[in-house]
């Protein structure tokens, strides 16, 4: 007998299990800030710190800032016509409506695989794009499924949260590159050379913390699409309808190949439905499709 599963208790354990591997990202912070500490002068520790979180910000805000913008012109997006693309345009304002949420600007870009994406700070900043293929190939139920996924990920502020994520991953691995240069310039102090077994597990920790927390970070963005899942189940209370679509979305990838992938750029990949490059392992922006189908319709 098939385990049924309830769309709350998943967006609750996938929230919680992202908020613990965010967690796992500040330890990873605070253990490399505290072993930096012990290796050399604390001021310089701080002066690390500092210098690490500045340039972390200013590389992300600009990018926080503008990501619907650099999202669609990244694509060639062109805004949804009320008229061509009138059965697009209903099943936005749909689930709209059933999230509470305000319609968010519909665009559409041509590509051969059925896939789509939400960008934007919050509701109120927030575009969805889909692709030509998906409403060539999709039904009303099936397109109404995907609509959800990304309303879910809008609703539930997911380009704010991974944003949080990339400028922690930053801090970790720019105070570890600062503080593998800073040994060249400081080998010939006592607060380098005065331990070295703390000298060695520094160095190990320093090169690596920013390969763990990448993977962590990749991580939490396969939860937040199990998380956006649940929640879209949450809007439409149908979840065959966005399980038959992620069928859709795999055998579709699977035909067609990599032959139109160079229609994405893979900073842009997380933001997508299904995965552009049909990659799934540990260093996949995505769960598995064929387990994300089973506990769609395990629900």
């Amino acid at each position: 007998m098939v385990e049924r599963l309830h769309f709350e208790d998943q967006i609750f354990k996938n929230k919680l299990k992202s908020l613990i591997l965010l967690a796992a990202i500040v330890v990873f912070f605070i253990v490399l800030g505290y072993v930096i500490s012990l290796l050399l002068d604390p001021s310089y520790f701080f002066m690390i710190m500092i210098v690490s979180i500045i340039i972390s910000l200013a590389y992300i805000w600009f990018g926080y800032y503008n990501s619907d913008k650099i999202a669609l012109a990244s694509v060639n997006a062109k805004p949804a016509s009320h008229t061509e693309h009138r059965m697009l345009h209903h099943a936005v304002e749909s689930i709209a409506i059933a999230s509470g949420l305000p319609k968010p600007r519909v665009y559409v870009m041509k590509s051969e695989q059925i896939n789509a994406f939400a960008s934007g700070r919050d509701p109120r900043h927030a575009v969805i794009c889909v692709t030509t293929d998906a409403l060539d190939k999709l039904s009303k139920q099936e397109l109404e499924g995907v609509i959800a996924h990304e309303m879910a990920h809008i609703a539930n502020f997911d380009i704010r949260f991974m944003t949080l994520t990339t400028i922690l991953v930053g801090i970790v691995s720019i105070a570890a590159e600062l503080f593998l240069r800073s040994l060249w310039f400081s080998s010939d102090r006592e607060g380098g050379r005065g331990n070295i077994m703390l000298l060695v597990i520094g160095l190990i920790l320093a090169i690596l913390a920013p390969i763990a927390v990448q993977l962590v970070q990749l991580a939490i963005s396969r939860r937040r699409e199990f998380t956006a899942d649940a929640t879209g189940v949450k809007f439409t209370r149908y979840p065959q309808g966005l399980a038959n679509a992620l069928k859709k979305i795999r055998d579709d990838h699977d035909a067609i190949g990599s032959k139109d992938q160079h229609h994405y750029a893979k900073a842009l990949a997380p933001l997508f439905i299904g995965n552009p490059f049909k990659v799934e392992s540990i260093l996949s922006t995505h769960p598995p499709i064929n387990e994300r189908i089973r506990r769609l319709e395990a629900m």
